[in-house]
């Protein structure tokens, strides 16, 4: 029984252990009759998939820490008492909350998952999750350096995170259902049966083993849709319809959705795009990309109902599209 409960994980361990040692000591030990040389556009795939897991995993593995320290450690009576009763100031709580959790938007979601189920209201979940992959010093910086002789792109992503998390707080606030959380099967929280109670520790490490490799499956599917579309954009494409605002915006935003690129480091490859496109839709990239991509929705999926999901994903693409517009007038007005 026990080895079938982990059967699957111990699949993806030793998937995740062969793809890299391909990818590190592939001249070395791999025989040369499965060499990826002449294959250049799988090998491109499997180099990009790599950079994406490398980048990701230590985050991920934060975020089950995370939620597993909550879900043992933390009280629903203790965050109550943290919680703003207004809800209007319960959104600038989960902003000043988003900026010191240091993890990226795939982490995230299981840690506000386990905070609103032990009483964090939905909003101020929401606005934890829109917030927290942009409102870093880690972003921060590297975005500052990407366009040093840009800063109307450094604030604009920063000014657009906020509005966005306001305006999609309160829209969770008054339209949304209180019970979004997906029921979670009890194996996947308890570990395996213990002849004796176990210690909080022995479940703090089953309960973030458990977490860690469910929502990294999801992550490894998304990870690789994203790097088959990196290695096969056409570029010659994107700079035809750069220069129109509203086409140029949602297409940025649609590729920061498919490369799934972590917060932290997408603003240099915005910064590639900065001649081609305009600066509304440079920032519908880096607002949009760490908020909504294909590896953090199908998380989303494993952790929230589909009907929540689906919600969150149109109202936050249609926020960000609009203020996006709105604040590429006014940088080419010199407003910004």
């Amino acid at each position: 029984m026990l080895l079938k409960r982990y059967t699957g994980n111990l699949l993806i361990l030793i998937l995740l252990f062969l793809l890299l040692a391909f990818f590190f000591l592939g001249d070395v030990f791999i025989p040369k009759a499965i060499d990826l040389s002449g294959y250049p556009l799988l090998h491109s795939v499997l180099v990009v998939f790599l950079g994406l897991f490398l980048e990701s995993i230590p985050f991920l593995f934060l975020g089950a820490i995370a939620s597993s320290f909550i879900q043992l450690f933390i009280s629903e009576e203790i965050i109550q008492r943290m919680i703003p009763k207004s809800a209007f100031m319960a959104i600038f709580a989960a902003i000043v909350a988003a900026l010191i959790i240091p993890v990226c938007e795939c982490a995230i979601i299981p840690v506000v998952r386990r905070l609103i189920q032990k009483g964090v209201p939905v909003h101020a979940g929401v606005v934890l999750l829109v917030t927290a992959p942009i409102l870093n010093v880690i972003v921060f910086g590297s975005t500052y350096y990407a366009f040093q002789n840009n800063p109307a792109i450094l604030y604009g992503r920063i000014i657009l995170c906020i509005l966005t998390a306001i305006i999609v707080g309160l829209f969770i606030y008054i339209f949304s259902r209180k019970d979004v959380v997906k029921e979670e099967k009890p194996e996947a929280v308890r570990g395996h049966v213990h002849d004796f109670p176990p210690s909080k520790w022995t479940s703090f490490i089953e309960h973030t083993s458990q977490e860690f490799f469910m929502v990294g499956r999801y992550f490894i599917i998304g990870a690789l849709f994203a790097s088959i579309f990196q290695v096969l954009m056409d570029r010659t494409l994107l700079a035809e319809i750069g220069q129109a605002p509203i086409k140029g915006t949602a297409l940025m935003m649609g590729i920061a959705f498919v490369l799934s690129l972590c917060s932290s480091a997408d603003a240099f490859v915005a910064a590639s795009f900065s001649h081609s496109f305009l600066p509304g839709s440079i920032l519908g990239f880096l607002v949009f990309g760490p908020m909504l991509d294909l590896k953090n929705v199908l998380i989303m999926l494993s952790c929230f109902k589909r009907s929540f999901v689906f919600t969150y994903v149109l109202l936050v693409f249609a926020v960000v599209f609009s203020l996006c517009l709105i604040a590429g007038g006014l940088i080419s007005k010199g407003g910004l």
